[in-house]
C-alpha cells in the first residue's frame, strides 16, 4: 500500500509515507508554523520515495483532538491534496496516534492519552492493544472533561501520555490509583507515522471517505470563556 500521514495537531509537524511496508516520516517542530512547513515536507517525501500525489493509494491526517488552528490546517490541506489527485481520505484520531507511538516506544498495551484541552479540561481516551494486529484500539468513546471528572477505564497496567499528564499529573495519578503502571514524558504528541499505520488498517476496513468529509473532531466546539464565565 501507498499511502501518505500527515499531522499538525499540536507543536510538531510531521509527515509520513508508507510504502509497501516501510515507514518514512520528516517531523519539525514548529509552533505556528504548520502552514508554511507541511507542504514542503510533503514535497520532500514524495519526491524521496519517488512517488507523485497520483500514486498513492489514499492520504490520512490527524483529525484531532488537539490545537484548533493545527487540526484545521490538517484538513484543509488533505483535503486539497485529495481533490486535486482525486485520492480517499482516512481520518484518524490523533488520542490513537499518541496511544500508538507510546506503543512503539515502550510496547504498552494499555494507554490512556490525554491532552490539555485548555479552559481546565482534557481530551482523553482508553486504548487497548489488539495483539493480533499491533494497533491500539478504542475501549468506549473519546470524551471531554475537567481532571477531576474523567470516565476512568477498568483494569490494571495503563500507562498515561501526553500533555494532560504533564499539567494534571497528580490529580490523575491520584484518580488512577494501583491501575495506573506508569506515566511517560514521550511521545509529547502524535506522530504521522504512527497515524500511517493506523490509517493503513481503516483502509482496509473500509472507512475511508471522499476528501469534502475530512473534517476536523473538535470533541468540543467552545475554545475560550465567555467574559461573565472565566475561571476564578
Amino acid at each position: 500500500m501507498r499511502l501518505l500521514a500527515l499531522d499538525t495537531s499540536g507543536a510538531a509537524c510531521s509527515v509520513a509515507l508508507l510504502l509497501e511496508g516501510q515507514l518514512r516520516q520528516r517531523l519539525v517542530q514548529a509552533p505556528r508554523n504548520h502552514g508554511a512547513q507541511i507542504l514542503p515536507l510533503v514535497e520532500s517525501l514524495l519526491a524521496e520515495g519517488g512517488l507523485t500525489l497520483s500514486q498513492l493509494d489514499a492520504l490520512a491526517f490527524g483529525r484531532g483532538p488537539g490545537s484548533f488552528t493545527g487540526v484545521r490546517i490538517a484538513a484543509a490541506v488533505v483535503q486539497g491534496l485529495a481533490l486535486g489527485a482525486e485520492l480517499p481520505v482516512v481520518p484518524v484520531s490523533t488520542l490513537a496516534g499518541l496511544a500508538q507511538g507510546l506503543h512503539r516506544l515502550t510496547r504498552a498495551q494499555r494507554v490512556f492519552p490525554a491532552l490539555d484541552a485548555r479552559m481546565g479540561e482534557l481530551y482523553w481516551g482508553a486504548y487497548a492493544l489488539d495483539a493480533s494486529a499491533g494497533l491500539m484500539v478504542l475501549q468506549g468513546a473519546e470524551g471531554v472533561a475537567k481532571p477531576d471528572q474523567l470516565l476512568l477505564p477498568a483494569g490494571n497496567g495503563w500507562h498515561g501520555v501526553g500533555s494532560g499528564w504533564t499539567i494534571y499529573g497528580e490529580t490523575l495519578e491520584r484518580a488512577f490509583g494501583e491501575r495506573l503502571a506508569a506515566v511517560h514524558a514521550e511521545p509529547r504528541e502524535c506522530e504521522a507515522q504512527d497515524l500511517a499505520k493506523l490509517a493503513q488498517a481503516a483502509f482496509r476496513a473500509g472507512q475511508a471517505v471522499p476528501p469534502e468529509q475530512a473534517l476536523p473532531v473538535y470533541l468540543r466546539n467552545r475554545v475560550t470563556f465567555p467574559p461573565n464565565r472565566a475561571p476564578r
